[in-house]
């Protein structure tokens, strides 16, 4: 049709509109007229703007602790230094690192990416430190136990111990996939039946992480467990949030942890997959063939900026709005994205803030470094800009990803903590650096200039 009509059909265009009807109504006559999906996108805004038009000043949240641990940094001052000089933190195993329970015929093939971007040490943990014996250590997912050790770490940098503070303190928490039970767990019986099946699941499960960081740290406050995939690690700061400026807490810890058991290990590239077919996450950039899964794990301390003030505490970042949603079904499929949605989303984010788009000099992106993915996410940011502003060039984006590739659940964690360092008066924000970023897709070279 490109061809033959002279008409610029991108693949963007093919996801926003999933029917031929669809396709050709909006490209008739050369122009995009209104559909249905259209007016249904107008009348969301229409409604959106009347449900905040009458909205009091909504309460600031400050970030007024940190603490994390990426690929190729134990501590969020590494991470910082590793984004300045532009370090990608991704490891690439020779044949004899991977692990061994990688089966062979999966490690010979040939689009099988001896990659990934590990945390260091996941397997090291002090359990009495916490008052868990050793024994009981051995079977919890190492998951549960970063995410305690950075719930601590979080609230020393924020300068609390939880029983000096006289207010609730809530956790906000999620965790990936949980794949230590299946290798290391399950295939020793005597060991699961000297420590009681019960205690197994509750080092285990995903419903625990929460619940298990309030008790071992004492905390009363709400505590939730959220597990929403690659979006965990901010749906559980939007919870915290929105906890806090209704004051269902007085402080609140929200993050989110990933590491993939066996660490060494790698990923199957496929054509028309998500997955990199040379290791490296290439956000934006024309020659990026997909994302690489890695580990990573994220834990920020939240409280009323009007109560961080009166306290004296540091503060690394203000949060002035949250938003979310869902795509519902008006996309190519379950896993496909949805420019609509994340038009919404964004906007409601920003109208609930109180926040123009001309005000925004700084985006981070989900930017997974998908040929398809990051397009549609540019198309969505770029229509609401654009529906309220005609200035161009003011704002940047990137992506963490492109430094330590995608920390699935705790992405969002991720990509908050590095703009949240940016702002902090002490270190240099314009030092920040995507690595491999040459040359931007073209599909968003399209969507910029058309």
């Amino acid at each position: 049709m490109s061809q033959s009509e002279e008409i610029k059909i991108s693949v963007v265009d093919l996801y926003q509109h999933l029917t031929i009807d669809n396709l050709v109504n909006n490209l008739q006559a050369g122009k995009k007229e209104e559909s249905l999906q259209n007016w249904t996108q107008r009348e969301a805004e229409k409604r959106r703007r009347n449900r905040f038009e009458d909205q009091a000043p909504v309460e600031s949240v400050a970030i007024i602790g940190m603490a994390g641990r990426f690929p190729g940094a134990d501590t969020i001052d590494a991470l910082w230094e590793n984004l300045c000089n532009g370090v990608e933190s991704i490891t690439f195993f020779a044949d004899d690192e991977i692990d061994p329970c990688v089966d062979e015929s999966l490690r010979n093939y040939p689009n099988y990416i001896k990659a990934r971007g590990i945390i260091k040490d996941a397997d090291k943990f002090d359990p009495l430190v916490f008052g868990i014996s050793p024994r009981e250590a051995e079977v919890m997912d190492p998951q549960q136990r970063v995410f305690l050790e950075l719930a601590w770490t979080a609230l020393e940098d924020a300068g609390y111990v939880s029983d000096s503070f006289g207010g609730l303190i809530g956790v906000f928490a999620g965790m990936g996939n949980n794949h230590y039970y299946h290798l290391n767990v399950s295939t020793r019986p005597e060991l699961i039946k000297m420590i009681g099946e019960l205690q197994v699941e509750v080092g285990n499960e995903k419903d625990h992480i929460a619940t298990r960081a309030s008790h071992k740290l004492n905390l009363t406050g709400p505590s939730i467990s959220v597990h929403t995939a690659c979006s965990t690690g901010l749906v559980v700061v939007d919870s915290a949030f929105h906890s806090l400026v209704s004051h269902r807490c007085d402080m609140a810890l929200a993050g989110a942890v990933d590491i993939n058991i066996p660490q060494n290990s790698g990923q199957l590239h496929q054509t028309g997959g998500v997955f990199t077919e040379d290791g490296h996450c290439r956000t934006f950039d024309e020659k990026a063939t997909g994302t690489m899964f890695c580990d990573g794990a994220g834990v920020v301390v939240l409280k009323r900026l009007q109560d961080a003030l009166a306290d004296g505490d540091t503060i690394y970042a203000l949060i002035k709005g949250s938003a979310i949603n869902n795509d519902g079904a008006n996309k190519s499929s379950y896993l496909g994205p949805s420019i609509e949605g994340q038009i919404n989303v964004i906007s409601e984010a920003q109208d609930y803030a109180a926040v123009e788009p001309d005000t925004i000099s700084y985006i981070e992106a989900h930017g997974t470094g998908t040929p398809v993915g990051d397009p549609i996410e540019f198309e969505g940011l770029t229509r609401v800009f654009r529906a309220k502003t005609a200035k161009t060039q003011f704002c940047a984006s990137g992506s963490i990803k492109a430094n330590v590739g995608h920390p699935t659940s705790a992405a969002g964690i991720a990509g908050l903590i590095k703009v949240a360092l940016a702002l902090k008066p002490m270190f240099d924000r314009s030092c920040s650096k995507s690595s491999f970023f040459k040359r931007k897709n073209l599909i968003i070279s399209y969507i910029v200039t058309s």
